[in-house]
């Protein structure tokens, strides 16, 4: 992870050793959410990401919680993204599932662009903090 060292990727709080992966990073939950059955919720990661203009991410649930019944809706993490990430997270099966604070959640992965973007994510959810609620309106 190159990028890290040049600060084109930036992850506060950051836990290399036990969070990168082969092919990208696992968030953590910023705190315990309970997902009660057929309940969705919105978590932030504990991560705030910063993104230099010639990458952009993209995140999947991790697998593990996948088996158990979560799902997630996520949007791409543009170039010059800069913020908590705000998930949407819902659990599909019959039991209630904790995620505790600081669990890994979601895998950032981490793609090079051809050419620099033109400019960089300038929109309303730029230097978001915790939990997000919908600004579309």
């Amino acid at each position: 992870m190159n990028y890290l060292k040049t600060g084109e990727i930036k992850l506060e709080p950051s836990d290399i050793s036990a969070c990168l992966n082969p092919a990208g990073y696992d968030l953590r939950c910023s705190k315990t959410v309970v997902l009660k059955p057929k309940e969705y919720e919105l978590v932030a990661t504990m991560e705030t990401v910063e993104l230099g203009v010639s990458l952009v991410a993209f995140l999947h649930i991790r697998s593990s919680l996948a088996r158990e019944g979560v799902i997630g809706s996520f949007a791409v993490v543009d170039p010059g993204f800069r913020g908590q990430l705000t998930l949407n997270l819902q659990n599909v099966s019959d039991k209630e599932i904790t995620l505790r604070a600081g669990e890994r959640i979601i895998q950032i992965v981490f793609h090079k662009l051809g050419n620099e973007a033109q400019k960089g994510y300038s929109g309303s959810y730029q230097d978001s903090k915790g939990v997000v609620s919908s600004r579309r309106n």
